[in-house]
């Protein structure tokens, strides 16, 4: 088979809670990531990427089914159901002659189910439904050298505290999800290509490095100081809370946090690079063959704005880093830095493109290599027009703009909704009404609110008026008539496309029984 006809093998990797902004190559001051800017240097970064309901199960839904949110049906983390979806991103690639396979955070409900995976090892951070124990922490019981547990350093699961991992470095969480990659790749199916979905669950707190890679940042004089907007200041209280939300804490407190964060991401890049430097010593011309896509499910506020963790619509919450590095042999400009809004429902079509894999018609997102210049596929070119607005952006039609949500944001109080372009956002609060409108490409850090700013008003009216066409013309009642209209009792949580997917499981489950 010629080269250019040859199916790609996909290394879909993948962080949690990990911000946009956090890449060395995308200019962060302090923060390195060499292996990843390497990628994004042998492929294609996207500046405004986003995920459009910022927690980790809605993410994660947005994946593997390509779909928005209101169409798989989750607009918060609720919601802990078995759902048949119409296809999935793992089921697709499997039925093409795949071997798939998932190593790490899933946050799939139930635990172990696979949505297509061919098998999956995992680990689960702090989630335990059921009597679920995960494969990590088993193997975490086996190999301890000493009386001690994985989380005896105290730090909650969404804690602002930091400090080195007390674990040695071959025992952290990181260091097994990438060799239970490796694992895969010396024991899969030779005779197939492979899809291997490596989810790492830091950054996400607790903010854990080993202690190497907390001594590369912790006296460092470029971490960065929070942005404060001038909007913030009912949030600039003193909290005690050691898991808020929202709160001031002192300077030293979220410089430890920004120092343990910059750490936990550096430690999974060298990760990263094991990775790939074993495959490559393993199968160099599988290497040239393999697609390699990076992001994240959400940011983290890391205290900016007196906010922490995620759900809110600003960009330290909302957008994440999107990276593909290009099989080899495939001629495409290298290196480029593109700027059209890409979102999580992208990958499933962006991985079955490349794969030559037809798009269901289920699927919303657009494959973005055509944005990279790579013409579809010809099983890609029945879809990828999704369902998004469809405005024109250079040679390649693409959407205008992402629409984003959280029904509950800790709390009914912050629910929220926002739409942006990338370079200008409105965000809308659904309880009490409230608006703020950011011009981005002047203020990156979201610290002027312009909703009230005559000169900003028919861009405000503009985007409002998008935001309720949105819900109107989904059945939200969130949009009536063309105007918002507030929730005080709160919005609804899950969309009535969630409970069709949970009807569907258990009809299948009663059928196979």
């Amino acid at each position: 088979m010629p080269d250019h006809e040859r199916r790609p093998n996909i290394l879909f990797i993948m962080t949690d809670q990990h911000r946009g902004d956090c890449l060395g190559g995308a200019g962060h001051p302090a923060v390195e990531t060499p292996y990843l800017d390497q990628l994004a240097a042998e492929g294609v970064r996207f500046r405004h990427a986003y995920s459009s309901v910022p927690s980790c199960t809605p993410a994660r839904s947005a994946i593997i089914t390509g779909m928005d949110q209101w169409h798989h049906g989750r607009l918060t983390m609720e919601g802990e159901d078995a759902l048949e979806y119409p296809t999935t991103l793992m089921a697709e690639l499997a039925k093409a002659g795949y071997h798939t396979q998932g190593v790490g955070k899933m946050h799939f409900f139930p635990q172990r189910r696979l949505y297509g995976f061919h098998h999956m090892v995992l680990d689960e951070s702090g989630r335990r439904f059921g009597g679920f124990v995960s494969d990590y922490h088993e193997w975490f019981a086996e190999h301890k050298e000493g009386a001690y547990d994985y989380r005896d350093h105290s730090i909650d699961w969404n804690s602002w505290m930091a400090r080195p991992t007390h674990l040695p470095e071959h025992l952290h969480p990181t260091y097994w999800t990438a060799s239970e990659g490796i694992k895969f790749l010396k024991h899969r199916d030779p005779t197939k290509p492979f899809f291997l979905w490596l989810s790492f669950a830091r950054p996400h707190s607790p903010y854990d490095p080993p202690k190497v890679y907390w001594d590369m940042y912790i006296n460092h004089p470029d971490i960065p100081k929070p942005y404060i907007g001038d909007w913030a200041a009912e949030f600039d209280f003193p909290t005690a809370d050691v898991n808020a939300p929202f709160g001031r804490r002192p300077d030293r407190d979220i410089h430890k946090a920004r120092a343990g964060y910059y750490g936990n991401i550096t430690f999974i890049d060298h990760q990263i690079g094991r990775v790939l430097y074993e495959l490559r010593k393993m199968a160099p011309a599988e290497y040239d063959n393999t697609l390699i896509l990076f992001t994240s499910d959400h940011g983290d506020m890391l205290g900016d704005h007196h906010h922490w963790r995620k759900t809110y619509a600003y960009e330290g919450s909302s957008r994440v880093p999107f990276l593909i590095r290009f099989p080899k042999h495939w001629r495409l400009p290298r290196g480029q830095v593109l700027d059209q809004v890409v979102e999580l429902r992208d990958i499933m079509p962006t991985l079955l493109d490349a794969a030559g894999v037809e798009i269901p018609p289920s699927v919303d997102g657009m494959s973005v290599l055509p944005l990279c210049g790579r013409p579809a596929s010809p099983a890609g070119e029945e879809r990828g027009s999704g369902r998004d607005q469809d405005q024109g952006t250079g040679q390649v039609a693409w959407r205008r703009f992402i629409q984003g949500e959280h029904s509950l944001s800790y709390g009914l109080k912050w629910g929220n909704q926002w739409i942006t372009d990338g370079r200008e956002k409105y965000v809308w609060f659904h309880h009490t009404g409230r608006e703020l409108f950011f011009n981005l490409a002047e203020d990156p850090g979201e610290c002027h609110d312009l909703h009230a700013d005559p000169k900003w008003r028919p861009r405000v009216e503009e985007w409002r008026r998008l935001l309720a066409e949105i819900n109107e013309r989904r059945g939200d009642p969130r949009g009536q008539g063309g105007r918002l209209v507030p929730q005080p009792e709160g919005a609804i949580r899950l969309s009535p496309n969630y409970y069709r997917w949970k009807e569907r499981a258990q009809a299948a489950s009663s059928a196979g029984q």
